[in-house]
């Protein structure tokens, strides 16, 4: 519960019910006549005896898992277990496919969320690497790294008036109904920002919640879209079209807690994008 935030999502981590969790818990409590979390509704929070008791745990559960690795590196990475959080599957995709051919023995999970959703499961552990668009700052307990940069192009349906251009403006674009992510997307704020520099206002925007809503859109012919150059794919539905007087570049970051960088199938991982051609620079 300390490391989660709630029972329920400390359950989901254990592969227990919450109810059984709770119980354990309650029962640990009774029998030595402590109290180690207060309950407010459905909020928890640690007492100082819980606070010094997680310390204590968290040392020991580090300690088995630094003997695991141990022997996981004697014997090579033949097997183990490795969690990645995402924004999107186009840049995590083909990274875990090496990944997985050259250690087949792995298991992988894919989760996707928003940025905040990521940083929140790496913290929390529930993900042992995220990739997402927003690196946050000050992070000295995070290693970072950057991917190559890439650059967001405006895309139409094959059958728009735009279809056989191969670039436009800013100015342009603010002409035409523009299909955009909901608020807190990295794409958009890249283009709002761009927006803003050159002083345009966009007279008409539809909002839609995920990328695969604005895809579908745009190839109904309802707008313009903005998506990153390699998310876009080879889709014969679609045109892109680069934005001439706009810098729309931006990074993907490759995100793990430092005090976890070393354990096997983690550092795996990191080696192997660090030394192909995804790789920009650390930071």
């Amino acid at each position: 519960m300390a490391t989660h935030g709630s029972f329920t999502r400390a359950a989901e981590a254990l592969h227990v019910t919450q109810p059984t969790l709770s119980g354990q818990v309650r029962e640990l409590e009774e029998r030595y006549h402590i109290k180690l979390f207060t309950r407010y509704g459905r909020k928890v929070n640690l007492t100082d005896l819980g606070r010094t008791t997680f310390e204590i745990t968290r040392r020991i559960f580090s300690n088995e898992q630094e003997v695991e690795q141990l022997f996981l590196a004697a014997k090579g990475l033949s097997k183990g277990q490795l969690t990645v959080g995402a924004d999107s599957p186009y840049i995590i995709t083909p990274l875990l496919a090496a990944y997985q051919r050259r250690y087949p023995g792995v298991q992988i999970s894919i989760r996707y969320g928003n940025s905040s959703q990521l940083l929140r499961w790496l913290q929390s552990q529930r993900c042992d690497i995220a990739i997402l668009a927003n690196v946050p700052e000050g992070g000295p307990k995070l290693r970072i790294l950057r991917l190559k940069p890439d650059r967001l192009v405006a895309f139409v349906s094959h059958e728009h008036a735009w279809a056989d251009r191969r670039s436009v403006t800013l100015t342009e674009i603010a002409t035409q109904r523009v299909i955009l992510r909901e608020k807190g997307s990295h794409t958009r704020s890249v283009f709002e920002q761009a927006l803003e520099h050159d002083q345009i206002k966009l007279e008409n925007v539809m909002h839609i919640s995920s990328r695969e809503g604005v895809r579908e859109a745009v190839a109904a012919g309802l707008g313009i879209g903005i998506v990153s150059e390699n998310e876009l794919g080879t889709d014969t539905r679609f045109r892109a079209l680069q934005v001439k007087d706009a810098d729309l570049k931006h990074s993907e970051f490759i995100i793990c807690q430092k005090s976890r960088e070393n354990e096997q199938p983690i550092h795996a991982f990191i080696e192997l994008i660090s030394s192909s051609l995804e790789l920009h620079e650390p930071l």
